[in-house]
């Protein structure tokens, strides 16, 4: 299929593509760290040498602001590669453990990395770059072969990374489709490694069906109601200003957007006139004059929010409220006094309304959040130590941002991901890398005939004799490493084991 933009991948194809990605994982072309390095590297080349392409692409999807397009998307996909490319040999290294106390003598235990295989990477629309390179960054530096599937309601930037791709990146080892669903459904029939998908929970819950036909391990970086609370001390021009940002950013279609605010009545007379100012301060009188300011995707999602906006039946616009359907624009928009079970309050708003919540108090506030979905990411605005506490003792999020909004996202040494609802698994820096990595657990013992007399214990006939001896080994002896014999132990094992050899041997 085609669009006026988007060449759709043909059924043959994406059979082939899956296929040839498959068998290459299969021949160890991708495994050196020679090959991941200079992948990524080349991936970087990608971003850096087509920047102003990448930001026309996105501009043209979203009506995104180059400086949007460029901290948001392509900085942010930059310094991922970067953390990679300086940590790859420490995370791809061999891990030694230390062995329990049965197997202390003649054995060796590692943790070896090992890439998962072939994988699926299915990216979203609201940021098509950076949300497809992230994920394929983890793939690479796994050692992983990848497909990965762009979003069809971005036309220009999946257009473009699919000819930016077989010209950076190794075509035989990572490899671009594109289509709309029945592409899709038919890359989720084939058999893969690893499926890592960003988007909503209810195209999750098909990729987790089509998932469990083969039981392929999943990453799903889905979404929520993630809720802010504001301390009545908080300072409000600061709190306004950062939700501002948050709220507005790619015109609230970001998964860990502020949804929705939960405030007392006293912080909300201060709060909404600083709200009001930073929205000023931001895109002026008219934020549909602001070249800063970006619009919805498309009319559906347009029409969506609108509709959300109508059919609440309380609440009342205090900021914005106003909509251009051939723009695709609507204003920044907060409506206070919405009550807890509206139109406004049951499904994730992914764009630039921001309804106001009264509580009584934070432990109201707290009673609200426990009774949703666990969300992909907690606001807290309060610098009493003592609050923010409670409110991380007492709920649960994919995440918490303590004074501000989305920054964690860009902090590759946090990983990020939600839980239950909002998603499953986690990326970033090196749990990118652990994404797409299986952990090989690998014991490797001696053929010392004296320790194969010696663990002969555990070999039929059983016998009363051997079943004390057994039980002092694994029982009274280990209790040293509490004491002072701990750093003694391995000899004591040593001899331990050579007396049971010996008493064996003297008893045949």
């Amino acid at each position: 299929m085609t669009t006026f933009i988007l060449q759709y991948n043909s059924e043959a194809e994406i059979n082939q593509t899956a296929l040839t990605v498959q068998q290459t994982f299969k021949s160890g072309y991708t495994r050196s760290l020679k090959f991941r390095r200079h992948q990524l590297e080349q991936l970087w080349r990608l971003i850096d040498d087509n920047t102003d392409a990448l930001c026309d692409a996105l501009y043209k999807d979203l009506r995104k602001h180059k400086y949007e397009a460029t901290l948001g998307e392509l900085i942010t996909a930059k310094e991922e590669i970067n953390d990679a490319l300086v940590h790859l040999d420490e995370w791809a290294k061999d891990e030694r453990t230390t062995p329990s106390f049965v197997n202390r003598v003649g054995t060796t235990c590692i943790k070896r990395k090992e890439p998962k295989g072939a994988v699926l990477v299915i990216a979203p629309w609201n940021y098509p770059v950076y949300l497809a390179f992230t994920p394929l960054v983890g793939a690479i530096a796994a050692g992983c072969t990848a497909v990965l599937k762009p979003s069809e309601v971005t036309p220009h930037s999946a257009k473009l990374i699919a000819e930016l791709v077989p010209l950076y990146l190794d075509n035989k080892a990572f490899m671009v489709v594109n289509g709309g669903v029945p592409e899709t459904t038919q890359l989720l029939d084939h058999k893969w490694d690893h499926i890592f998908y960003t988007g909503n929970g209810t195209v999750a819950k098909i990729i987790m069906k089509a998932a469990a036909k083969h039981l392929t391990s999943l990453t799903l970086e889905l979404g929520g109601k993630s809720p802010v609370i504001i301390d009545e001390n908080a300072n409000m021009t600061v709190a306004a200003k950062r939700i501002a940002f948050g709220k507005t950013f790619n015109a609230g279609q970001t998964c860990v957007a502020p949804d929705y605010i939960l405030i007392t009545a006293k912080a909300e007379e201060k709060f909404v006139p600083a709200l009001k100012q930073a929205y000023l301060e931001m895109y002026g009188s008219d934020p549909q004059a602001s070249k800063d300011y970006a619009r919805i995707v498309n009319t559906r999602h347009f029409k969506r929010l609108c509709n959300i906006l109508m059919e609440n039946k309380s609440g009342d616009v205090v900021i914005g409220g106003q909509a251009d359907e051939n723009d695709l624009f609507i204003a920044p928009t907060v409506i206070a006094n919405v009550e807890r079970d509206d139109k406004l309050m049951e499904e994730e708003i992914f764009g630039p309304l921001l309804p106001l919540i009264r509580v009584t108090d934070i432990d109201d506030a707290i009673e609200y959040i426990n009774s949703k979905d666990e969300p992909l990411v907690l606001y807290i605005f309060s610098t009493n130590k003592k609050l923010v506490n409670k409110v991380l003792d007492s709920t649960r999020s994919g995440g918490v941002l303590v004074n501000d909004t989305l920054m964690h996202v860009s902090e590759s040494s946090l990983p990020f991901g939600g839980t239950g609802p909002s998603g499953m698994g986690s990326y970033h820096g090196k749990s990118s890398f652990d994404a797409f990595t299986h952990v090989r657990s690998t014991m490797i013992k001696g053929l010392s005939p004296v320790m194969e007399s010696a663990m002969g214990l555990r070999y039929a006939p059983y016998t009363p004799r051997n079943l004390s001896v057994a039980k002092m080994l694994l029982e009274t002896i280990p209790q040293f490493k509490r004491g002072f014999l701990r750093k003694y132990i391995k000899w004591i094992v040593v001899v331990l084991l050579f007396g049971v050899h010996y008493a064996r041997n003297s008893r045949l």
